[in-house]
């Protein structure tokens, strides 16, 4: 199987400039034909039990196996493979991953990397945790899809596996902060409450805040720990983002007193990404996943070059970090394409009276950094980039 980017930019190059269907194919459709979504445990048309296969990354319809709570993905028991639910499916995360039967492990591939969960007692947390797993199954989806390592640190690798605290703030004590430490993710449950997230970001003045975006820039932490520190990458990431070496407490306190830099939008996907080279890859790297999972849902969905009566100035080669890189020719027809589509939900979200679908601004130097990640991306799952 293609992985996500050449998966996405190949059926760019067939379908986005031209005539034909897409991707209407690769949308998850139940046994009855009825189209199903990654979050769903039920067909609600023929209420046939579903569950999500990992492996193949697709949403399936079930038929039972040959015990209780044993599942099948086809109907012939000769040519399947037997599955089980994931036993968070049952809890309120009300996960519907599917495990390899024959696995020891009672949790799916996203589940066995929670450390600690909210307090189940409260109602509001049950509430607040459904919502935070539903962001972070579709983050380690996508991350599986891109081939990169998602290993537990809780039970697979304590070393350089991933983690994740979901806590909530006590009452006389410090308040729960969201962010990365050596492979533990920290999320304060508070942000899965609409209204207080909302309330965050108006103080702190950002266009953009979600759960999902949270952990996609907490992720790129842990990446860059994995993939950037003490490797041959870390000098080339220097000369890109800066030396991270800066005192980063310094940098915030800079920050926090006298703002960002007044040409931060000429170099940086967001003003926070300006305040250390840290967070500058953190903020780019969300992005970049950003842009290839919305991509990769328009093909699905049919998507294509012509619907979008929308003319950009497009990016070219020159904007790129490689020019000769072998991919980045689909890297700028990815760009142009994601330019042009935001574009237009931009407006369709604004005749809603809606805030923009994608209210930022990618610059040139932000191209860089991100086909940077990308070639970083493709040098970690085995591809073609090479590092001199």
């Amino acid at each position: 199987m293609l992985e996500i980017f050449e998966s996405i930019t190949k059926r760019l190059m067939e379908a986005w400039k031209l005539g034909e269907p897409s991707g209407r194919k690769d949308v998850f459709t139940c046994r009855c034909e009825r189209p199903v979504y990654f979050d769903n445990s039920l067909c609600l048309a023929c209420e046939a039990p579903l569950g999500y296969e990992p492996y193949i990354q697709q949403v399936r319809a079930l038929y039972p196996g040959p015990e209780p709570g044993i599942w099948m993905l086809e109907e012939e028991p000769e040519e399947a493979e037997y599955w089980k639910r994931c036993e968070n499916f049952n809890s309120p995360a009300g996960c519907n991953w599917l495990v390899r039967a024959d696995q020891e492990e009672p949790l799916c591939r996203s589940c066995r990397l929670n450390n600690t969960i909210p307090d189940l007692n409260d109602p509001d947390n049950c509430l607040g945790w459904r919502k935070i797993e539903n962001a972070k199954r579709r983050l380690v989806a996508q991350l599986m899809n891109l081939g990169l390592p998602v290993v537990s640190k809780v039970s697979e690798d304590p070393e350089r596996g991933v983690m994740f605290d979901f806590l909530r703030s006590k009452e006389g004590e410090p308040k729960v902060l969201t962010g990365h430490a050596n492979g533990l993710i920290t999320l304060n449950i508070e942000e899965a409450n609409d209204s207080i997230r909302e309330k965050i970001r108006h103080e702190m003045n950002e266009p953009y805040r979600t759960l999902l975006g949270h952990l996609r820039h907490e992720i790129g932490h842990y990446y860059w720990d994995r993939l950037i520190a003490n490797t041959p990458w870390q000098e080339k990431f220097r000369d890109l983002f800066g030396d991270e070496r800066e005192d980063y407490g310094e940098a915030l306190k800079r920050n926090y007193e006298n703002g960002p830099p007044a040409d931060w939008a000429t170099n940086h996907i967001s003003s926070y990404a300006s305040v250390h080279p840290w967070e500058d890859w953190a903020e780019t790297w969300a992005h970049y996943l950003h842009v290839v999972d919305s991509l990769d849902t328009a093909l699905r969905f049919g998507l294509r070059g012509e619907d979008v009566e929308q003319e950009i100035e497009p990016f070219t080669l020159d904007d790129l970090y490689d020019p000769e890189a072998p991919d980045a020719e689909n890297m700028i027809l990815l760009i142009n394409s994601w330019v042009k589509l935001t574009t237009v939900l931009n407006e369709l979200a604004r005749s809603m009276g809606q805030p923009d679908f994608y209210p930022f601004v990618m610059s040139s130097s932000v191209l860089r950094k991100m086909h940077f990640i990308q070639i970083v991306v493709k040098d970690a799952r085995g591809g073609s980039a090479v590092v001199e």
